[in-house]
């Protein structure tokens, strides 16, 4: 389904109330699986969550997880430890052209049972579930956070836990941290120290607790865009956030001033201001969140604002190569962008081609990046339910705040 999007301007003041983060909410799941005792509220409704559960719940030998990566991942690493649990796990077309080498080889090392259905190195992959008796393994640093943290959610079922350590720059800290930092709010006690982070095995009854997922810092990121193509004086408020976020994303805060977009926190909510700003051209390195920078090229884009965006090196195997897919969509609007496998350079234009098609390469992020760019010019968004991945609400909550849509 294709949406068109009319030229259209947001109400002065707005609210939206967001579902819970989908990187929490995905850790959360699989800890909950691990260790019964404890209640989520605010779960993501998003598909990827949504599947992560089904798969987390089912006795079925093929588990289908279509396009979600994190899931992939995840669920690789809490096979490996279920005794007596023979799995196959698999995904859709893309998926099978997305690398799991690295996290089964680290699960090897420490003796998981694992081999691939198809192709060397890719989904799908057979997992015989055992006990996993070995605790030190080793990484490159700068692989994805989600290899990492596939292995960290599982290590206090380990009899000795694990003992990881990084070779390295270590790329996606953030990640990483909110891993740590929720295991550590249920009882697992990790350390991180240099380049070594530590979990301890923990196999005794864990109190029962109910958490709390904080809304999605990621979704938010549109309402961010939204924001700094307003007018001045435009106010969006965004529940439920938090100031101290574990979420990486949550640099918006400082990276959006730069467009003019104050963010002013109170209780559990976030109110988005524009305010005048001239700025001309942006320097960033986004290796810490590089799920937002589709929507901080759109945004700089809109505004004729040039741009260098840094440590973009894991958007070349997320749903779609996105460095590739940014530059394809952005020119046919009328912009100029070179890249390399891990950088984005935006020159400054000052015309927006009207109706243009936008594809969106079976990512979510691709639909949800665009379509701001109807506070300038009327746009098409293919494939638009493409966004059920992490936000199904999203085309909703954009009418509800002013935006003209249309099948």
């Amino acid at each position: 389904m294709q949406i068109t999007l009319q030229k259209s301007e947001v109400a002065k003041r707005s609210s939206v109330q967001i579902t819970g983060s989908k990187s929490e909410s995905n850790r959360l799941l699989l800890l909950k699986a691990l260790y019964p005792v404890f209640s989520l509220k605010n779960v993501s409704n998003s598909d990827d969550s949504n599947l992560m559960t089904h798969a987390l719940n089912t006795d079925a030998e093929v588990v289908d997880i279509h396009h979600a990566g994190t899931a992939m991942r995840f669920l690789t690493a809490f096979f490996s430890i279920q005794e007596g649990r023979e799995a196959v796990l698999t995904g859709s077309k893309r998926m099978k052209e997305r690398p799991i080498l690295i996290l089964v080889d680290a699960l090897k090392e420490l003796g998981a049972d694992i081999s691939y259905v198809e192709n060397e190195g890719y989904p799908p992959i057979r997992i015989k579930g055992k006990k996993l008796s070995k605790h030190k393994v080793s990484l490159k640093a700068n692989v994805s956070s989600q290899y990492i943290s596939a292995l960290l959610l599982i290590a206090s079922k380990l009899d000795n836990g694990i003992e990881l350590t990084l070779e390295g720059e270590i790329t996606s800290v953030p990640y990483i941290k909110m891993t740590l930092s929720l295991l550590d709010e249920i009882g697992v006690k990790t350390s991180f120290n240099e380049n070594v982070i530590t979990v301890k095995s923990n196999s005794e009854n864990l109190e029962p607790k109910a958490l709390v997922v904080e809304s999605d810092w990621s979704s938010a990121s549109y309402y961010f865009s939204i924001a700094a193509l307003s007018d001045v004086g435009t106010e969006i408020t965004l529940t439920s956030y938090k100031e101290n976020s574990l979420q990486g994303d949550s640099a918006l805060v400082e990276i959006y001033k730069h467009f003019g977009v104050r963010t002013t926190f109170n209780s559990n909510a976030v109110t988005l201001t524009k305010e005048a700003t001239d700025v001309e051209h942006l320097n960033l390195d986004l290796k810490n969140a590089p799920d937002i920078a589709q929507t901080i090229a759109v945004t700089c884009f809109a505004l004729g604002v040039s741009c260098d965006l840094i440590g973009l090196h894991t958007l070349k195997i997320k749903e779609t190569d996105r460095l590739v897919a940014l530059k394809t969509e952005i020119e046919k609007l009328g912009g100029e962008v070179n890249i390399t496998d891990k950088s984005l350079h935006l020159k400054t234009s000052s015309n927006i081609k009207e109706f243009v098609s936008i594809a969106t390469y079976n990512d979510h992020r691709m639909a949800m990046a665009f379509a701001p760019l109807a506070l300038k010019v009327p746009i098409v968004i293919e494939d638009a339910l493409v966004v059920s991945k992490s936000y199904p609400a999203f085309w909703d909550d954009l009418k509800s705040i002013g935006f003209k849509l249309s099948e």
